[in-house]
């Protein structure tokens, strides 16, 4: 039987390929889902688009893609996505959205409360 002997040079390569692979194999779930919601953001702050129900439409099918991923939405998206729905009226909705912010996000409180206040007058 012959033995095969590698230079070191070549043995580090082949560890190197080898923690690389296997580092692809399992890579680390996203913390939140950031899918349309910071362009969504930039394009409300920016004036990009003047119609909130598009931004609303948009930031939906995001929040459906986010569910059938089983993520977390990012943090404000659900406090922008109440915003929009106050700019179209949607009283229901925009206490939806914010008491969802509050609940994934308990640090949120203060100022969902705040926004949730101002809302209903």
């Amino acid at each position: 039987m012959n033995a095969v002997c590698l230079k070191p040079s070549a043995l580090l390569a082949l560890l190197v390929m080898a923690v690389g692979l296997g580092g692809c194999a399992n890579q680390p779930r996203p913390l939140y889902h950031w899918s349309g919601y910071q362009e969504q953001v930039y394009a409300h702050f920016t004036g990009e688009t003047s119609d909130p129900t598009q931004q609303i439409a948009a930031l939906e099918a995001s929040l459906q893609e986010a569910r059938s991923r089983d993520h977390t939405p990012a943090p404000g998206f659900h406090a922008h996505l109440g915003m929009l729905y106050a700019q179209v009226g949607k009283a229901d909705q925009v206490r939806q959205q914010f008491e969802t912010e509050k609940a994934l996000f308990p640090e949120s409180a203060p100022y969902m409360d705040f926004l949730l206040r101002n809302a209903a007058k």
